[in-house]
């Protein structure tokens, strides 16, 4: 175990001592994921768990120093925990190899740590971790990076601003429907298709179909008479999932028949380049019987045939995955990751394909990943600072030294050294739909056994104790956007909690039928302690001395909630009493907040999408002329700051980082 002194004289001894101590968690082993395990395993931290999904890259080794060329392919938290050992023998340090929002990760297994530090660049992850953390109680230290720019924040259920607590606006680049379905003119319109059009019809989550909804002006309704048919024959599809066929029935659906009608339509195609027919029977016989996925190079495009392969190899493999979940849960679906191996392939296989059917030219896995996973470049040295000043946060979180803990902002100005701003942390936002609830654990003896009706009897048999949680009989159960029950549905009170999905893992949101102020209940899904099992208890509600004091809704709340900047990724300040604090100085200098959680500047490309296709920055991240701005007005107004080549104080917070951009949508 490295030794304390030092940490000690800087945060003093009982801190140190409970860093030695604390066992922290760590999602994300990336760019900054290794610069903050190995400050964490060189400034005594003794017990860290590292949480990552993905396999080393080529493109990795350039700023995430942990990792060498004989390390790729092979999980990097493995590797990258690994090699803190190797700097601190004495350390425990363990991985997982998985996607953080697998239900094993549950309430309970975020109950064992003492603080978590967020090292990711996926949106979806990070708001799934701040709910977790919530409903856990433990502290998350946010963070983001977009270039030279980032920012860390200190999340505390009922005392800060959670990730949610500002809105984020997805940032969206939208496309029109006709053009992504049937004249796509560039690489990323090929892209969107495969991953939000077929790989969401046949995997996806089933939801109405985009052309449910009337057109734009101007648009051919007929043939989004024509495309909604086909949406429906490719839905029914799934049915062959699993058989030997289902990759060549998809196939000759979507680059066979779906071309030949587009082809059938002349007029479309008087002043375009039509499209040509891609046949299954064809490419078959020019592949090798035996495809070894590995052989394909990731960085450079792929050949027609290369592409038929993959897409096979990976369409098969994604339907066995779809088929195993659908076994335990009806209505299981996949959703496209960019870190999931199989999703990526599928998808730029699929998107490739449809570039040689319409004359465009095909990309590498590597080039589809960065469009489709929309990745702004990470820079090793901000990466490096961020990560400092993560652990800094770390410290003052877990010596209770909450007080002293701010968000801050990394900038970048040409004319004068990198710098450091600090904002004081945000009080909750009293209408946020994520932490403005009441967080309890559900431990559930036999899911098989116990009916959602069970738990809303439980729920009210609380009422009348000092354990009321004030509900009243009228009460709604809702899972994501999944309504389970209602006053006027009862359809699920008799469904046993397995069979709606609802196990260890999962969470139900209850609340008043009847849109009063009273508090929504979060119940988290558990498995049972051992004791309640021998007593014969089959449902405990935990939690209650957690809970922390709401204050009542401002009157004004309702017009404040829509008003403000929106706010880093859950880490802005949201003070608008600070008239000279960092928030005002970037409202003022013309920027705002995106979702990889770093300063934006508004996006004002009007060019043509056709040309949009490899600007890593066409998303609206800050340019350095914006970082100049806000750098020189804060100069100017004197504004608390620190150079980043000195070391933070004491009272500074730490940033985080992530590599996140534009993402995309399709648009009636």
């Amino acid at each position: 175990m490295r030794d304390t002194k030092q940490l000690a004289r800087l945060f003093g001894e009982k801190t140190a001592s409970t860093i030695s101590t604390a066992r922290i968690l760590v999602v994300g082993a990336g760019g900054i994921g290794c610069e903050l395990l190995k400050n964490l395993s060189m400034s005594g931290f003794g017990h860290i768990k590292a949480v990552d999904l993905d396999t080393i890259d080529l493109s990795n080794l350039n700023r995430q120093f942990l990792f060498q060329r004989v390390h790729i392919k092979k999980p990097k938290a493995q590797v990258a925990t690994q090699a803190i050992q190797r700097f601190n023998p004495g350390l425990d340090a363990s991985f997982e190899q998985a996607n953080i929002k697998q239900p094993e990760f549950d309430v309970d297994w975020f109950s064992q740590f003492d603080l978590v530090l967020n090292a990711l660049d996926n949106l979806d992850a990070r708001r799934h971790v701040n709910s977790m953390c919530l409903a856990a109680h433990v502290p998350l230290v946010e963070s983001g990076t977009a270039g030279y720019l980032g920012q860390v924040t200190v999340i505390s259920g009922g005392t800060t601003e959670c990730f949610e607590c500002q809105p984020k606006p997805a940032e969206r680049k939208t496309y029109p429907v006709c053009t992504i379905r049937s004249t796509p003119t560039a690489p990323i319109h090929c892209i969107v298709w495969a991953k939000d059009y077929l790989f969401a019809q046949i995997f996806g989550e089933k939801v109405p179909d985009e052309l449910d909804a009337k057109g734009d002006e101007g648009e051919d309704l007929e043939e989004l008479r024509q495309l909604r048919e086909e949406s429906w024959a490719l839905a029914k599809l799934t049915a062959a999932m699993g058989s030997d066929e289902f990759a060549k029935l998809v196939f000759q659906k979507v680059f066979d028949s779906d071309v030949a009608r587009l082809l059938s339509m002349r007029d479309m195609w008087k002043h375009r380049q039509p499209p040509r027919v891609l046949h299954f029977d064809q490419l078959h016989s020019a592949v090798d019987s035996v495809f070894d996925p590995a052989s394909i190079d990731d960085h450079a495009p792929m050949s027609l045939e290369q592409s038929f392969a993959l897409f096979k190899h990976s369409a098969d493999k994604l339907a066995q995955r779809h088929e195993l979940q659908k076994n335990s849960d009806a209505d299981a679906f996949l959703a496209f990751d960019k870190d999931d191996d199989d999703t990526l392939r599928f998808v730029a296989a699929a998107a490739n394909l449809r570039s040689y059917a319409f004359g465009i030219d095909p990309k590498s896995i590597f080039s589809i990943k960065a469009m489709a996973g929309n990745i702004i470049p990470a820079i090793a040295t901000t990466n490096a600072i961020v990560a400092g000043m993560m652990v800094v946060q770390g410290a003052l979180v877990l010596g209770g030294r909450m007080p002293e803990c701010h968000t801050a902002y990394l900038s970048y100005s040409s004319k004068r050294p990198r710098s450091i701003v600090k904002d004081a942390l945000a009080p909750p936002n009293a209408r946020c739909a994520v932490c403005r609830r009441r967080y309890l654990t559900l431990r559930v003896a036999e899911c098989s056994k116990t009916t959602l009706g069970d738990v809303v009897d439980c729920v009210g048999a609380l009422a009348g104790t000092d354990r009321d949680l004030n509900l009243g009989d009228e009460i709604s159960v809702v899972e994501g956007s999944r309504i389970l029950y209602d006053y006027d549905y009862d359809d699920n009170l008799s469904r046993s909690l397995k069979d709606l999905g609802l196990v260890p893992g999962k969470m139900v949101t209850l609340s008043r039928d009847d849109d009063s102020d009273t508090v929504p209940v979060v119940l988290s899904f558990a498995k049972p302690r051992q004791d309640a099992v021998d007593g014969g208890d089959l449902l405990v509600i935990e939690g209650f001395e957690l809970i922390p004091e709401f204050a009542p809704l401002p009157a004004t709340a309702m017009d404040q909630s829509g008003g403000g900047k929106v706010q880093d990724e859950g880490s802005a300040s949201g003070n608008p009493g600070a008239a000279t604090g960092a928030t005002e100085v970037i409202e003022e200098a013309g920027l705002s907040v995106g979702d990889d959680g770093a300063i934006l500047l508004e996006d004002d490309d009007d060019d043509d999408d056709d040309n949009d296709n490899d600007n890593d920055n066409d998303n609206g991240a800050a340019s350095t002329a914006g970082v100049q701005r806000i750098s020189d007005e804060l100069a100017k107004r004197n504004i608390d700051e620190v150079s980043a080549s000195g070391p933070p104080g004491a009272k500074r917070r730490a940033t985080g980082d992530s590599e996140v951009g534009e993402s995309v949508e399709l648009a009636d």
